[in-house]
């Protein structure tokens, strides 16, 4: 099989999904022969086998904010075919929050925080603090794990972009889809126009608490606390998702969208997250500070200001 067929065909793509065909990368090169991942169906569940290498050229590291190397990882995830939404969002520390589609995990929080209270973490992606994130919004853990931390550029190119489909990115630990921000503007019409989604969240009004209780300063989106949801206010609800038609899924299903403003990737599940996304004990992965794994423990964060990400390929 082409694999850049297996790129922008659905059918194809469901092909591969049944019979777990190993796919290579799709660049020329060291790359494309360093990508291994491994997508099948078992007693329910989806199974992604992965080195964690990327199918594109991931950035050059080490870098200024990440000093890591990348290697190749032994990753198996797995989640259910039909996964259930939950009453309430989900959330765990420590875990893996979903896939991508060339087996390359996703990761929304940090670890680094202000005064080494939990309550105020810095944010990856809005550019106040330099964690090193390449052109693919990604970056490299202390064991060489590379992941994406918001839109992944290269993934999205390598499959077509989205300017005239929705675009399939991954999965969550929960099973959901997870797609780009682009999706039908009638969420059950896929006849309806294609158009950027926009999130419920947004910055805090007013100044942190300051002294001993926080940063200070006004809420500029520097730390994941300086969002919140606000009901109603965009097409996605708390987890960063919605329910609808996508070309996987004709019969209708919730998905996720990777969004260019906060939260980038959700910080929640809807469904129950599998356990093979955790990782382990505290400190087992580490971060590319050093310090345990794990998204940001306290409620959702609010939005994001606009973001300094560029707009992804289209």
């Amino acid at each position: 099989m082409n694999p850049m067929k297996w790129n922008t065909l659905p059918a194809a793509l469901g092909l591969c999904l049944a019979a777990g065909i190993l796919l290579p990368g799709n660049t020329p090169g060291e790359t494309a022969s360093k990508n291994s991942v491994r997508i099948s169906e078992e007693s329910g569940f989806r199974v992604v086998e992965s080195n964690g290498w990327p199918d594109h050229a991931p950035g050059a590291f080490p870098r200024r904010g990440n000093p890591n190397t990348v290697s190749t990882q032994s990753y198996r995830f797995k989640m259910p075919l039909h996964p259930v939404p939950e009453p309430s969002p989900v959330r765990r520390g420590g875990w893996w929050w979903g896939v991508a589609v060339n087996g390359v995990p996703f990761e929304p929080g940090t670890a680094e925080t202000w005064n080494n209270d939990p309550n105020w973490r810095y944010e990856a992606a809005t550019g106040f603090l330099d964690l090193g994130l390449d052109e693919h919004h990604a970056h490299v853990q202390p064991n060489g794990s590379y992941h994406y931390h918001a839109h992944p550029t290269g993934l999205a190119q390598l499959r077509g972009g989205d300017s005239e489909r929705m675009l399939l990115l991954g999965w969550a630990a929960d099973g959901f889809p997870v797609y780009s921000e682009r999706a039908h503007s009638a969420a059950r019409d896929l006849k309806s126009a294609l158009r950027v989604m926009k999130t419920s969240y947004a910055l805090r009004k007013g100044e942190r608490p300051g002294s001993s209780s926080g940063p200070g300063g006004a809420y500029d989106g520097r730390f994941s606390q300086d969002f919140e949801f606000v009901p109603g206010s965009g097409d996605l609800d708390e987890c960063n998702g919605r329910t609808g038609i996508t070309p996987e899924s004709p019969e209708g299903t919730y998905y996720y969208c990777i969004t260019r403003s906060f939260p980038f990737v959700p910080r929640m599940w809807r469904g129950t997250p599998d356990a093979s996304f955790s990782k382990g004990p505290p400190g087992a992965s580490g971060r590319p500070g050093g310090r345990p794994p794990g998204p940001p423990p306290h409620g959702p964060p609010g939005p994001f200001p606009p973001s300094k990400l560029p707009p992804p390929p289209r």
